[in-house]
């Protein structure tokens, strides 16, 4: 016969009775407005940023939407208007300080004009841009401002040009049919860096480009070039090392193993100014002793090294400044025809460029020999580059 084991313990599970989670009523703008006592076209303006409100009137009504949790209704918004009082920022890559500048100008003037931004990074790929665009959209924006990631207008830019407005900015054809641009003079820019380091002396001289399928850089160089067959020396070789900064150091290494060291280099962009200044520290080539270098854009960290850069300045709070002047003229309905705007870099002279000898000839003097020159060499082998 089988023997009982000891007696099971029975335990009983009282059902408890979770009381159902009741709906909570959305502070209204009418309630914020009752609670810092002022008028609801007071609380609009506030959150909207249609009209100034006054520093005290403003801290009362942030402190009431804060103590009801009030929150913009933002869906509510598009719905009345058709569109959302935001504008959609495309750039190449935000690891570049001139696009994150380019963004914070745009902000702040957005914001004045009561817009909220949305920024969205492309990586300089154009299959991942054309998907950062439809996102953009996907928000039904009043405007678009775009940094394209080639020379070419995306797709999708094209198909909704007639119907959203919209303005291209940097890396554009100034004279496009298709929206508004906003660029420097790039011819310029790279003419007048050439032409100071000609001024100096240096006649051996190398261009650190980031890509040079990309048509700003392109007319850089095509204006340092002929900077320097103006003075009659020879053309400034082109080395292109890609728009990041560790494998530009990289990159531009490489080249430096298997040519000699210039007096000279013209750094197209910030990019390849870190690039350059990288290669040089870790092959302990002292600037401006041994080479002397022209940084491209304008940043306070450039001043503040112990051999503060020579620059050349992108005017970044002009350019940003006229993107947003022509966008919201074109959000109020002007349907004039597209307008470039080209704006103009200056050179900011500082100690990184030493003279090394008078001033290079001007041409006058072309048909005397030059000792030492070296011969020219075909267009396609100076735009030899190494990746």
């Amino acid at each position: 016969m089988r023997k009982r084991g000891p007696p099971v313990k029975r335990f009983t599970v009282k059902r408890l009775t979770v009381p159902a989670m009741t709906h909570l009523k959305r502070a209204t703008l009418k309630e914020v407005a009752t609670r810092a006592g002022v008028s609801i076209a007071t609380v609009s303006n506030v959150f909207s940023g249609r009209k100034p409100v006054n520093a005290e009137l403003r801290t009362r009504v942030e402190e009431a939407a804060k103590e009801l949790s009030y929150q913009v209704d933002r869906a509510a918004s598009q719905l009345r208007s058709g569109r959302a009082r935001v504008v959609g920022v495309l750039v190449p890559d935000l690891d570049d300080t001139f696009f994150t500048s380019l963004i914070s100008h745009l902000e702040v003037m957005a914001q004045e004009d009561g817009y909220d931004v949305i920024v969205a990074s492309s990586r300089d790929e154009r299959e991942l841009e054309e998907s950062r665009l439809q996102t953009l959209l996907g928000w039904r924006p009043s405007g678009i401002i775009a940094v394209p990631c080639s020379n070419h207008v995306p797709t999708i830019l094209s198909r909704e040009a007639s119907r959203l407005p919209m303005v291209l900015v940097d890396r554009v054809i100034a004279q496009s049919a298709v929206a508004d641009t906003v660029t420097i003079d790039n011819f310029e820019a790279g003419h007048i860096a050439v032409r100071h380091l000609l001024d100096m002396g240096h006649t051996e001289i190398a261009l650190a480009a980031s890509h040079l399928s990309i048509a700003p850089i392109r007319e850089r160089i095509r204006g340092a070039t002929a900077a320097a067959r103006e003075r009659g020396v020879r053309d400034p070789i082109a080395v292109e090392v890609g728009s990041n900064a560790e494998r530009g150091a990289k990159a531009f290494a490489g080249w430096l193993e298997e040519n000699p060291v210039p007096s000279a280099v013209l750094a197209l962009t910030n990019v390849t100014t870190l690039a350059v200044l990288t290669t040089l520290a870790r092959r302990s080539i002292e600037v401006p002793e041994q080479v002397s270098l022209i940084a491209f854009d304008d940043y306070p960290w450039m001043s503040a090294r112990k051999t503060s850069l020579t620059a050349i300045r992108q005017p970044v709070g002009e350019i940003a400044g006229a993107a947003w002047s022509r966008l919201t003229l074109r959000m109020k309905g002007n349907e004039s025809p597209s307008f470039p705007t080209i704006l103009h870099a200056s050179l900011e002279q500082r100690a990184s460029v030493r003279r090394i000898a008078p001033p290079a000839s001007d041409g006058s003097d072309k048909g005397i020999a030059k000792p030492g020159r070296r011969p020219r060499t075909p267009a396609k082998e100076r735009l030899k580059t190494t990746a």
